[in-house]
């Protein structure tokens, strides 16, 4: 399925409108240097909050793709999880949890490990509430008998014992009630 509207803005795009915006440029001129509409610029600069977006950077903590493409070799001459974890000097549970993350050990791709590993780490997510309409819809319900966040959340846990997209943590549901920067549920 085709792309629905208007294009965004590729990264050099974006490098040069926050260029742009330092140097005190207006939104309208943004926009006619760039060939975007001024609403798009602005789209994109108050959702920073007027301020450059820093530079996505992966922990020091996370495999790096050459540990993913050692994973691989091990897995492809049939080493054990911890003679590759003692290779690689990390924990055995780590690379355990990273082969069976990424489809086993034999469907294990380090290339695709890697960019399903960048992909995940975006932020911000999306609020479970504002994934699954049939959540949002009982925790709405059960707000509305005057049920706490904190029973809510403790009631999903015993009626959906096996559905982890059915739970929600108390913080989340004050979150998304108080602080309604989510908007997901609505004031009553």
């Amino acid at each position: 399925m085709g792309h629905m509207g208007r294009p965004g803005l590729s990264a050099a795009q974006k490098a040069e409108l926050w260029q742009r915006w330092t140097q005190g440029q207006s939104l309208s001129e943004i926009g006619r240097a760039l060939g975007k509409h001024a609403g798009s610029i602005h789209g994109v600069v108050s959702s920073n909050g007027g301020y450059i977006p820093p530079v996505r950077r992966r922990s020091r903590w996370t495999l790096t793709l050459a540990e993913r493409e050692e994973i691989s070799r091990g897995l492809a001459t049939a080493r054990s999880i911890r003679q590759i974890a003692a290779t690689l000097g990390r924990a055995p549970s780590t690379v355990s949890r990273e082969i069976h993350r990424h489809g086993g050990a034999h469907a294990y791709r380090s290339a695709e490990a890697d960019r399903q590993a960048w992909a995940h780490t975006r932020r911000p997510k999306s609020c479970r509430l504002t994934i699954s309409p049939l959540l949002q819809q009982i925790v709405a319900s059960k707000l509305a008998l005057e049920w706490s966040p904190a029973q809510v959340a403790g009631w999903l846990k015993l009626e959906f014992p096996d559905q982890d997209t059915m739970r929600i943590s108390h913080e989340t549901i004050y979150r998304s009630l108080f602080i309604q920067a989510r908007g997901v549920l609505k004031k009553e």
